[in-house]
């Protein structure tokens, strides 16, 4: 028997377009960068395929950090300008109590003024 022909699923020499896993295979072999562009057994291909596997995960893990990182930049500057807007107007609504209060105490000193008047005479 030559290397490459048993098939050890079926025990005997490969059938090739007979079997389900006789598969093409097109693309670029991850670890030589080399073309591929052939006919075999998938079993055959699962080391090639697995490491191809392997390195697209990565690049996606990789993508999804980056991804992550720039989410936290924006929801920390969208947190400065929400508290930025709660600051300004906390800071507008005690202006306005203490303007409130302040003519408050002046119509109350008003008033306070005319009844003392009113007591006089």
């Amino acid at each position: 028997m030559s290397a490459g022909k048993w098939c050890p699923l079926i025990r005997k020499d490969c059938v090739e377009h007979k079997c389900a896993f006789y598969t093409h295979v097109q693309g670029h072999n991850p670890n030589t960068g080399q073309p591929v562009d052939e006919w075999a057994c998938s079993i055959q291909f699962l080391p090639m395929l697995l490491i191809e596997n392997s390195q697209q995960q990565r690049g996606t893990g990789a993508a999804v950090e980056s991804f992550r990182n720039e989410m936290v930049k924006a929801n920390q500057s969208n947190i400065n300008i929400l508290e930025a807007a709660a600051n300004m107007f906390s800071a507008s609504q005690a202006d306005v109590r203490v303007i409130e209060n302040n003519q408050q105490k002046s119509i109350s000193d008003s008033i306070n003024t005319n009844t003392n008047i009113g007591d006089n005479q």
